[in-house]
């Protein structure tokens, strides 16, 4: 009985440690902005560009699996291979203004592997139409 009694107690006592080292390392994406003005743009200027930078805060790679935009006048550009802890990365957002007269916000959705998976970007601004 005591020899049960004190494989029990073995047991037990490992069971924090075993959990413990099975813990996951964890990504966490951290935006130094989540959302830009771009002000006035010029229809016929063409194309404006902002860059989201990040780090990865947490103490496991980071892998961005997707950046979508809610129409095609808006494209994000993303890391494809994975930030290490510590690292900066950039999302890359470019609004292309022609045919689109007037204020717009848009929305571009980062898929990640870091800790609620999601992070959401905006972009706004206004298009000021081509002379006539």
């Amino acid at each position: 009985m005591r020899k049960y009694l004190f494989l029990l107690i073995a047991v037990l006592a490992l069971v924090p440690a075993v959990a413990m080292a099975k813990e996951k390392t964890q990504a966490k994406i951290s935006f130094t902005e989540k959302s830009h003005n771009f002000g006035t743009v010029k229809e016929e200027g063409g194309p404006v560009s902002y860059e989201f930078q990040f780090v990865n805060d947490g103490d496991g790679n980071l892998i961005v699996y997707e950046a979508t935009a809610q129409c095609g006048c808006t494209k994000p550009e993303y890391p494809k291979n994975p930030v290490a802890p510590g690292k900066k990365g950039v999302i890359k957002v470019t609004y292309n203004p022609i045919g689109r007269p007037g204020p717009f916000e848009k929305t571009v959705t980062v898929k990640t592997n870091a800790k609620g998976g999601k992070s959401r970007l905006k972009i706004s601004g206004n298009v000021m139409p081509k002379a006539k």
